[in-house]
């Protein structure tokens, strides 16, 4: 037998699709790199790059523009959110070369 899928459950999948999809492309407007790897900023002021997949967190929690995640550089867990790519400097960028790739 084969389970058919609802027109609600299509129309849910495909709002959640829509609202992922948009906020992609409203973050990378606005100089956000997301949606790959991501340089991010703990709340110690350490700099990493983590796999920033809007919609999916494999080693963090979600919360909203927020992921509570291990802090690689300080080795904590902490809130992260995602750097604009102008706001660092030369030396920023060599820093967070440290990539998180860790998954717990």
């Amino acid at each position: 037998m084969r389970a058919s899928v609802s027109p609600r459950s299509s129309v849910l999948v495909a709002l959640a699709v829509a609202v992922s999809v948009g906020g992609t492309v409203i973050a990378r407007r606005r100089g956000y790199a997301v949606g790959g790897r991501t340089i991010v900023r703990c709340r110690q002021g350490h700099l990493f790059t983590t796999v920033w997949i809007p919609g999916v967190s494999l080693k963090a929690i979600r919360l909203g523009w927020l992921r509570y995640q291990h802090c690689p550089v300080g080795h904590h867990w902490t809130f992260v959110s995602p750097v604009r790519a102008s706001d660092l400097t030369d030396a920023d960028r060599a820093a967070a070369a440290v990539l998180d790739t860790s998954v717990p």
